[in-house]
């Protein structure tokens, strides 16, 4: 009997199954592809997080492996979150995977997410991850409460407003300070997202166009062979550094807002997403694809030589891009090198965006997952 699951999505499971931690009950922070003896790295507070990333995704897969009890691993993990450091993007995740899974809520968790966006102290420290994983989760609880969650998300979704976005159709990547000028690609993502699963819920065009603006904003700016942009001026609506280039983006987190882009009519989105995947499937800068086939796994990105283990290189050339008001370009592939790790939420956002996708076979039937 064949698989109802697709070659990409049955790729992407065996992969998890190699990064699954079975003394822990969850997902490794890193698989590394270096050859090392150990390759799965864990750090709790990280593999909780990944792990939810995982249930999320495994949310909308036609058939998840017979040994996967979501609601298991969902109740073991959710409750270690007050005891870890992570930051409340986690939290946001946690509602979210409990809405789409049906399944309960810890009061305590609850009670922190109102907690955290009703104080304003406490606002002005979040991040765009945060705010886009919080308000996420909360609409997602609102679908199905909506007498105890509709209130809190008008209230998130009113602040990322005032304090998030640009008139360039970009979002910053915090209230204020220099971070609100600068974003990664990966807090675009996360507000788009946001934004668009507020707009369905409540109907509100503003959402919507905030949601589509950058949409055809960050499609405008995409690279040549389809390299979504890692970091933004904002503010200038402009790329002031084009590296890291992640997999998970071209294969995952992209896909996940370019679908709603669809539907809401942004007619170049679609190409935009195949476009953006056939980066992993080798039409890149080095012309490589980005897996490791016979692990089920992928490669994490391409780098600028010399930057696996620093980002203050980046974080100068992004700065001085701006300030001279220039954007930024790919560099030469000879001036590239790889970083030889998979993280199980790469393959989480794999599961999430294609696990109900049976319309793009040039995608998900790929040889290259057929061969894993």
């Amino acid at each position: 009997m064949s698989s109802p699951n697709s070659p990409l999505i049955t790729y992407a499971l065996n992969g998890l199954s190699r990064c699954w931690l079975p003394d822990a009950g969850r997902w490794s922070h890193i698989y590394h592809l270096d050859g090392r003896q150990t390759p799965n790295e864990s750090r709790p507070h990280s593999d909780v997080f990944y792990t939810l990333n995982v249930l999320l995704g495994l949310t909308r897969v036609s058939h998840a492996p017979d040994g996967v009890k979501i609601a298991d691993i969902f109740e073991a993990n959710v409750r270690q979150l007050p005891n870890l450091p992570v930051r409340e993007y986690a939290y946001g995740m946690a509602l979210w995977v409990a809405g789409e899974a049906g399944l309960d809520i810890p009061a305590g968790i609850a009670d922190h997410v109102r907690s955290v966006v009703s104080d304003a102290g406490k606002w002005r420290s979040l991040r765009a991850q945060d705010v886009g994983m919080l308000l996420t989760g909360i609409v997602v609880q609102a679908r199905t409460d909506p007498a105890k969650w509709t209130a809190v998300a008008d209230r998130v979704f009113s602040r990322l407003a005032a304090d998030f976005a640009w008139p360039s159709g970009l979002f910053g990547d915090a209230p204020s300070g220099l971070r609100h000028r600068f974003a990664s690609f990966a807090s675009q993502v996360y507000l788009t997202l946001a934004c668009y699963s507020y707009g369905e819920l409540t109907g509100d065009p503003r959402a919507i166009e905030m949601a589509n603006n950058c949409s055809r904003k960050l499609i405008a700016l995409q690279g040549p062979q389809g390299e979504w942009p890692w970091f933004f001026d904002a503010k200038a609506g402009r790329v002031v550094d084009f590296y890291e280039v992640y997999s998970v983006h071209q294969y995952g987190m992209a896909p996940a807002f370019l679908e709603f882009s669809e539907r809401h009519g942004v007619v170049e989105a679609r190409a935009a997403l195949i476009k953006g995947f056939k980066w992993v499937l080798g039409a890149n800068q080095l012309a490589k694809p980005m897996l490791a086939p016979a692990l089920s796994l992928s490669i994490r990105s391409q780098v600028r030589k010399g930057e696996l283990h620093t980002d203050k290189r980046r974080a100068l050339r992004a700065i001085a891009n701006a300030a001279v008001g220039q954007s930024s370009g790919l560099t030469a592939a000879s001036n590239l090198e790889l970083r030889l790790e998979c993280r199980s939420y790469e393959l989480g956002w794999i599961l999430w965006s294609f696990g109900r996708v049976n319309d793009l076979p040039e995608l998900t039937n790929h040889a290259l997952f057929a061969s894993g």
